[in-house]
């Protein structure tokens, strides 16, 4: 293998890639939403709200924080209004993401990676393990990942003692 094919693998792990598409149609999707809305008018697109919480849960960061994140991003492409931290989290908790419908519409073969991540859940500080001797437990949350474009296509949610080809089942059985 030649040493400048590895070197863009390792580029290409540190791309970020965050895509800016829902600029398109901004206005008009933006009007579309507020058509025959009673009250106070929509700011932003659903699509960037769904950006904003992608940007939110990649870096962990902060309803305040997000906040600054829309006055610089307002400051770069002054079309985006910069918004509210508490505005922002109701709209971010109103969305009704559905993973399993992106690979409708999808033509060719597709090779998905399902992988996990283990979440601790402590309850009482594990006060309860140190004093029972209990397992300490966690949650296990499944992707499965488009491997060509990165696309989360579903998850599911278990329990430490469920292993990923289990998991790789259930979610075949889910999106049928």
């Amino acid at each position: 293998m030649y040493w400048f094919v590895v070197d863009e693998r390792l580029i290409r792990r540190g791309e970020l890639l965050l895509g800016l598409d829902f600029l398109e149609g901004y206005d008009a999707e933006l009007t579309g939403l507020n058509v025959g809305k009673v009250g106070r008018p929509f700011k932003i697109t659903v699509r960037y709200v769904e950006f904003l919480t992608v940007v939110r849960y990649l870096f962990s960061m902060p309803y305040r924080q997000l906040e600054g994140f829309t006055k610089a991003l307002n400051r770069l492409i002054h079309k985006l209004p910069s918004v509210d931290y508490s505005w922002v989290r109701r709209r971010i908790l109103t969305l009704n993401p559905s993973l399993c419908d992106s690979l409708r519409g999808s033509r060719g073969s597709i090779t998905i990676a399902v992988d996990s991540s283990g979440v601790s859940v402590h309850k009482s500080g594990g006060w309860v393990t140190r004093v029972h001797g209990k397992k300490k437990r966690y949650v296990k949350i499944h992707f499965a990942v488009d491997v060509k474009t990165k696309e989360v296509l579903a998850m599911e949610v278990t329990t430490d003692d469920v292993h990923d080809s289990e998991a790789a089942l259930r979610i075949a059985t889910l999106t049928g």
